[in-house]
């Protein structure tokens, strides 16, 4: 497979799971900002901003719901935006277009189409539930019309090792915003965590149990664990392990974060859950770096050289 070819699948995967997570996160924190009328929404906003690695405005402008909104959902420029991200994975999804299937590409096209008219119509609950329908089209359609080679392998590994760095987005979302946060029952069906959740515990949602099953459920698709051991069996199908004593850095580096999580107490993990989360995220982007360096890496551009005489 082609380098770029590679690099457009993967991207496929991560900016499609970007775009459902963003929408699973804003719709939370809006929720929280209608719903309790003594949360002080300039903080929020910005601890929001910052989780997601965005500029604030510069005091005394207020981060308010509007600005959030028009930074993390309908900024078509920034790709990591919802409406940025739908753009993106259909730009990459026109330059892979002879390897992905006819159905992923009318999808991801149809998508893009439809988004301006959602943004204008829709009000925020409404698009982003509209979002989340759309990257459930799309990863069902990944699932059931591309064969088990490299082209779903790279799709998988991007999807998988986005939804390990946004999980960890919103749970340090949860974590950072206290008692004054939504319940964890709010958290969970935000997620499309809260059946599984209740068929697994039948009981009310602790935050050990809650914040645990999101972090190293084994079973559960959604949990950083499980992401990040689906990432590590995509780079093993595309490289299957030959040296017994050594590994690629990505699968290291992932290796090394679901290892952390799964071995230890959640207690102890709770204990500094910002922290931990933020040890995901650049474990994520280390493995990111290495992927590029190993399959996206490109050559120098070819040069004339002229005849010798």
């Amino acid at each position: 497979m082609l380098s770029r070819i590679a690099e457009s699948l993967f991207w496929i995967g991560r900016y499609v799971e970007r775009a459902d997570n963003t929408a699973r996160l804003l719709d939370v924190h809006v929720q929280t900002l209608l719903e309790d009328p003594w949360v002080e929404e300039d903080l929020a906003c910005r601890s929001l901003l910052s989780v997601m690695d965005r500029p604030a405005p510069v005091p005394p402008t207020r981060a308010d719901r509007g600005y959030v909104l028009d930074v993390l959902a309908y900024d078509q420029v920034s790709a990591s935006s919802i409406a940025g991200s739908l753009g993106a994975a259909r730009d990459n999804a026109r330059r892979a277009r002879e390897t992905i299937s006819s159905e992923l590409w009318e999808a991801l096209n149809a998508t893009w189409n439809a988004l301006g008219a959602q943004v204008e119509a829709a009000d925020p609950h409404d698009f982003f539930g509209w979002v989340r329908e759309r990257g459930a089209v799309v990863a069902g359609i990944v699932d059931s019309t591309i064969s088990r080679d490299d082209t779903w392998q790279f799709l998988v590994l991007g999807r998988s090792m986005e939804r390990a760095d946004m999980t960890a987005r919103l749970l340090t979302t949860r974590a950072l915003a206290g008692p004054a946060g939504p319940s964890w029952t709010t958290f969970l069906r935000s997620c499309g965590a809260h059946e599984a959740f209740l068929r697994t515990y039948r009981g009310t949602a602790s935050v050990e149990q809650a914040a645990g099953f999101l972090l190293v459920d084994r079973v559960f698709p959604r949990s950083i664990v499980y992401a990040l051991g689906q990432a590590e069996q995509c780079l093993a199908g595309l490289e299957p392990v030959t040296d017994r004593a050594t590994l690629d850095a990505a699968r290291r580096h992932l290796g090394l974060t679901r290892t952390s999580l799964e071995y230890r107490p959640v207690s102890q993990i709770l204990d500094d859950l910002p922290g931990e989360m933020e040890q995901v995220q650049r474990a994520c982007a280390a493995a990111s770096h290495a992927i590029a360096r190993r399959y996206f890496r490109s050559g120098p551009p070819a040069q004339w050289v002229g005849e010798a005489l």
